[in-house]
């Protein structure tokens, strides 16, 4: 079985969570294969071998899950972006909008280094409001966009297109619905 046709056996579909009418992509159930895990992680940084990356930056809390792994296999630093209130250090905050309502995420304001290109990742890509929060974020302390970084992509949503005319940066993802 190819790896996207994996993942995708993998993923379920919770209905109406976390509001009315959305269909959330869980992605516990992939974490339970180590293999498919590991393949993920090898196909991503693969994706990303020849470029200059400085950094991992991933997103709360699914993100987190390969961001790290991400970054040991690259052999780069992990830079977490939190949901508002979450950090305890000096921060810098992002507002954006969701496909359900509106948050805030955060980071540490000595997380990037002026001119660090950084990867961000998450694990799925819906209106691509919070990896844009999370571009704002690396660009107010000076650092570059090295790529978006995905697991999936919903592409019914518009997450794609704004980031790529936003960023000037197309999304890499390994599955779409």
């Amino acid at each position: 079985m190819q790896l996207t046709e994996k993942i995708k056996s993998l993923i379920r579909d919770i209905p109406d969570f976390p509001r009315q009418g959305i269909a959330f992509k869980d992605i516990t159930p992939l974490l339970e294969d180590p293999q498919t895990v590991a393949s993920i992680v090898k196909r991503i940084t693969a994706h990303y071998g020849t470029q200059k990356i400085d950094a991992v930056a991933a997103i709360e809390a699914r993100g987190f899950l390969f961001g790290m792994l991400l970054s040991q296999a690259l052999k780069v630093p992990f830079v977490p972006i939190r949901k508002e209130g979450k950090l305890p250090f000096d921060k810098i905050k992002q507002e954006y909008a969701l496909e359900y309502g509106n948050a805030s995420v955060e980071m540490h304001s000595d997380a990037v280094k002026a001119g660090w290109q950084v990867l961000i990742h998450d694990d799925l890509l819906a209106t691509g409001g919070t990896a844009g929060a999370a571009a704002k974020l690396i660009q107010q302390l000076k650092g570059e966009v090295a790529g978006f970084s995905f697991i999936v992509n919903l592409s019914f949503l518009p997450g794609c297109e704004a980031l790529e005319s936003n960023f000037y940066r197309k999304p890499h993802y390994l599955i779409q619905y």
